[in-house]
C-alpha cells in the first residue's frame, strides 16, 4: 500500500513594509521551535528572483541569484531573519519565508515598498512669489504653508516612478518673510519646515523685481537722451572731468549688487 501524506501549510497574514533608499531592513520568519528547513524567496518588481535556504539537519546554507545586499541577519543556524542592507530602488517587491517546523509548515510574505526622499528647494518665481519644490520623491511629498496658502500643488510623474511636487505661496497680502514651507514625506522622521524669509533670501524677491525694473527704465532713458543730443566735437578728454564718469560707475556698481543678490535667491536643502 502507498500512503500519501499531504503537508498542511499555514499561511500567515501578508504584511506591508516600507524602507528608504540607503537604509536597512530586517524581515523575520515565524517564531517556531524545532525548525528543520528555512527558505526565503525574493521576487523583486524588477530583476531576477533570489533564494536563500538553510537545512538544519545538514547545517547547510545556500543562496541562488541573490545580490550582496540581501543576506541572513546573523547566521541561519542562529536566526532565520533576512537583512536588506542597504535598501536599493530595485529592492521593492515580495519577500516570502517558508519554514518547516515541528508543529507544521508556515509561510509568511512581506511586500516591500521602497521610499525615495525628495530633494527640496525654495526659490522665487518670475512674479516674486515663493515656490517650494520637492523633486523626485516616492511617494509624492506633501507640501503645505504656514501661514496657510490658497495654492494647489502641481505634480509631475517621472519615468523612474518618482514624483515632483511644486507649490507656490499665495498669501493674500501676507508678508513672504513670515512664510514657511512644510514638507511631509514617509521617509522623514518628522515634517520639515523651511523658512522662506530667513536671512536676505526670499524676502528680497519683490524688492529685487522693482529695483530691476527701475534700473532698466533709468538705463533706457539715459540711452534715449544720449541719442537725442546733437553731436559736438569734444573739447577735452573724459578723464579731465570725473563727474561725467561717476554716474556710469555708480550704475554699474548698483547693477552688480543686484546681480549678486539674485545669485543667492535659490535655497537647496537635502532633508535628512
Amino acid at each position: 500500500f502507498i500512503t500519501k501524506i499531504k503537508a498542511i501549510v499555514i499561511f500567515l497574514n501578508k504584511q506591508e513594509e516600507a524602507a528608504a533608499v540607503g537604509g536597512s531592513l530586517v524581515l523575520t520568519c515565524p517564531n517556531k521551535s524545532d525548525v528543520t528547513l528555512v527558505t526565503w524567496k525574493i521576487k523583486p518588481n524588477t530583476g531576477g528572483h533570489c533564494i536563500l535556504g538553510y537545512r538544519a539537519d545538514l547545517k547547510q546554507a545556500n543562496r541562488t541569484n541573490c545580490t550582496e545586499n540581501i543576506t541572513w541577519k546573523s547566521g541561519p543556524e542562529y536566526d532565520s531573519a533576512l537583512q536588506i542592507r542597504p535598501v536599493e530602488r530595485d529592492s521593492e517587491g515580495n519577500y516570502t519565508c517558508e519554514m518547516a517546523a515541528g508543529d507544521g509548515n508556515f509561510q509568511m510574505t512581506y511586500h516591500l515598498t521602497v521610499l525615495v526622499l525628495p530633494k527640496v528647494s525654495v526659490y522665487c518665481d518670475s512674479r516674486g512669489k515663493p515656490v517650494c519644490r520637492a523633486a523626485a520623491g516616492k511617494p509624492a511629498a506633501r507640501i503645505s504653508w504656514v501661514p496657510g496658502s490658497n495654492s494647489s500643488p502641481e505634480q509631475e510623474d517621472l519615468s523612474d516612478g518618482t514624483v515632483t511636487v511644486l507649490s507656490t505661496f499665495v498669501g493674500n497680502g501676507t508678508d513672504v518673510r513670515s512664510a514657511n514651507c512644510v514638507v511631509s514625506h514617509p521617509a522623514l522622521a518628522h515634517n520639515e519646515p523651511i523658512a522662506c524669509g530667513s536671512g536676505k533670501l526670499l524676502s528680497m524677491c519683490p524688492t529685487f523685481r522693482l529695483l530691476n525694473e527701475f534700473v532698466s527704465m533709468c538705463f533706457l532713458s539715459h540711452r534715449l537722451c544720449s541719442k537725442s543730443k546733437p553731436e559736438t566735437p569734444p573739447t577735452h578728454s573724459s578723464q579731465d572731468d570725473p563727474m561725467e564718469v561717476e554716474p556710469y560707475t555708480t550704475y554699474v556698481h548698483k547693477e552688480n549688487v543686484i546681480y549678486n543678490s539674485v545669485s543667492d535667491l535659490t535655497v537647496e536643502q537635502n532633508l535628512p
